[in-house]
């Protein structure tokens, strides 16, 4: 039997997005309801999801677990 290692992405599987990576996100509205992590990024390594009301902070929203800064922009 023969063992691959899985830490190269497969050609056909789409790529997910590091969740935390940027410190700073520029989201529209087309992405809410916010949440970090977004969907889309990988959340084995991450923090739990929590959602974020962004349109009630004035546009700018900050993630309570690992501290990334979500700004709304139209």
């Amino acid at each position: 039997m023969t063992h691959t290692s899985s830490s190269e992405p497969s050609a056909t599987a789409p790529a997910a997005t590091l969740a935390n990576a940027e410190r700073r996100y520029e989201v529209t509205r087309s992405d809410l309801p916010l949440s970090c992590p977004m969907p889309g990024m990988g959340l084995w390594n991450s923090h739990p999801r929590v959602y974020l009301p962004i349109e009630t902070q004035g546009g700018e929203a900050k993630c309570p677990y690992c501290g990334a800064l979500y700004v709304l922009k139209d």
